[in-house]
């Protein structure tokens, strides 16, 4: 599945027509089935998944968002991975040594599976999510959502 990269949300600078031709593509791929063409004129129809799966692509290159494409069983670098995460390379390394991601050794070198990253980035992110819903029910039960907040230091 494409994703935009959490720790780079800047927007991609687009040239006009490239935009316009993003946005046209978008488009006919989201009215109907796209067909896949070869040389000799032969046409067949997308299969579902990559139907799907080049609509979200699309989709996020229409909004300007930068896309990174990943094989699973890609083995990236403790520094490659540290820059998924928004992280530093130590503090991923902290993070491997604790069992907190799964990684293997290349000789004297760590390497994670980019499945096993991700994994690990959807679960902290989903838990990040949870505690600031909560943060912020409690909050709005307290009453201290809407309250500017030099009036909550003033208590």
């Amino acid at each position: 599945m494409p994703t935009a990269t959490d720790g780079d949300r800047r927007q991609v600078p687009i040239s006009d027509p490239d935009r316009k031709e993003i946005e046209q593509l978008y488009e006919a791929f989201r009215r109907g089935k796209a067909k896949l063409v070869s040389p000799s004129g032969e046409a067949r129809l997308l299969p579902d998944s990559l139907h799907s799966f080049l609509v979200e692509l699309i989709g996020l290159l229409n909004e300007g968002k930068s896309v990174m494409i990943v094989q699973g069983q890609a083995k990236l670098t403790t520094m490659e991975a540290a820059t998924l995460l928004g992280v530093s390379r130590q503090f991923l390394v902290n993070m491997l040594e604790k069992g907190e991601i799964a990684h293997h050794m290349v000789g004297t070198h760590r390497r994670v599976y980019a499945q096993d990253l991700f994994q690990y980035k959807a679960q902290r992110d989903a838990s990040r999510h949870k505690a600031l819903r909560e943060l912020t029910q409690a909050e709005a039960k307290e009453g201290l959502y809407d309250l500017e907040p030099s009036s909550v230091d003033e208590d």
